[in-house]
């Protein structure tokens, strides 16, 4: 499939200055989307996305927004779509471990945030834009949401990463159960979910260096991902908003992880 269907389409990506969430958001703009790029506390790098998209001549602007607040995140679609004309793509990356915990640490609190940051916030964005990618369905041939999942919510991940496993698991069953729901409409949904992707902020904060070469050494393609590994499979997913593929995972490991 050509990117270049990605041509013109409006895209929200959420999280989308730093990490992994820069890397789709550049990889949208080289492909000729507008991009409407939300951010936290990554101002700085938000607006030089944007003044760096402005040079090449691409459509481009940002915007904070708490998406543990339900009101922030309608805030969020509603001057995204102000601002691109409406949206043919969401791209749902928003969302961390905050802390390592076991089970015993965690409490009601400490649960009820990871969920609220990783699942709340995808749940919440999604809800106040699927009227505006429906709009977008009859001109465009589709609409395309591509939610941010990990290898941990398919396997669990290591000790301490109990409810940000449970989460990342919950977003593979809520993007199923969505694309049923919203296939209807011409929407289409799909996830990814990265192992070991160096360069994503992620791994900067939870991963020891020193745990790095044993972790490469049970990936079969011998080496860890980078941020663009995702990027790319994100804007693949994104450019299926007329496609078939609904309901899918895409693994994005080295193998390390087989579905």
């Amino acid at each position: 499939m050509s990117l270049s269907k990605l041509n013109g389409k409006r895209a929200l990506v959420t999280a989308g200055a730093q990490g992994i969430g820069l890397a789709i958001s550049r990889e949208l703009l080289a492909a000729g989307c507008h991009v409407f790029v939300h951010y936290y506390r990554s101002a700085e790098a938000a607006n030089a996305l944007v003044a760096e998209a402005t040079k090449l001549g691409q459509r481009c602007a940002c915007a904070a927004a708490d998406l543990t607040e339900p009101a922030e995140c309608d805030r969020l679609v509603a001057e995204a779509v102000a601002f691109l004309g409406g949206l043919d793509i969401l791209v749902n990356n928003a969302g961390t471990m905050l802390a390592k915990r076991l089970l015993a640490q965690a409490d009601d609190a400490f649960w009820g945030e990871v969920m609220s940051l990783n699942l709340g916030s995808m749940r919440r964005v999604t809800r106040a834009a699927v009227p505006h990618l429906a709009a977008a369905v009859p001109k465009g041939g589709g609409a395309s949401i591509v939610n941010l999942s990990s290898v941990a919510g398919r396997k669990g991940g290591a000790p301490g990463s109990l409810a940000y496993s449970t989460a990342k698991g919950a977003t593979l069953a809520f993007t199923r159960a969505l694309a049923e729901e919203l296939g209807p409409q011409g929407i289409r949904v799909n996830a990814i979910a990265p192992g070991l992707i160096l360069g994503s902020q992620f791994h900067v904060i939870h991963t020891k260096p020193e745990a790095i070469p044993g972790i490469v050494a049970g990936i079969p393609l011998g080496r860890p991902g980078v941020t663009e590994d995702v990027a790319r499979a994100t804007a693949f997913l994104a450019a299926e908003y007329d496609g078939f593929i609904s309901g899918a995972t895409l693994d994005i490991n080295g193998a390390a992880y087989r579905a």
